[in-house]
């Protein structure tokens, strides 16, 4: 096989965008995940008007998750509004 000028270089796989924004993402994740499920004690919280009794580690799970929803939310807004859509 020849060399044609063409081939691209091969890149490392960290090297790659999508690599270099799933890494810190997954790190914090199994961060957080760890801390969420060493916390099992039960807990009262108020949800504005009632009491609930539950796992500590629920709570963080639904905390995490919204903050992760929010994350995900704004990043998909602000992809959209800088698109390069003409004006």
């Amino acid at each position: 096989m020849t060399y044609t000028g063409t081939d691209k270089a091969h890149k490392s796989f960290l090297s790659r965008p999508g690599v270099r924004r799933l890494v810190p993402f997954a790190v914090v994740t199994a961060i957080a995940l760890v801390f969420i499920f060493e916390n099992r004690a039960s807990v009262e919280i108020r949800l504005l008007i009632p009491m609930v009794t539950m796992p500590l580690w629920g709570a963080l799970l639904i905390a995490w998750g919204l903050g992760v929803l929010a994350c995900v939310v704004t990043v998909r807004r602000r992809s959209h509004r800088h698109s390069g859509r003409p004006k």
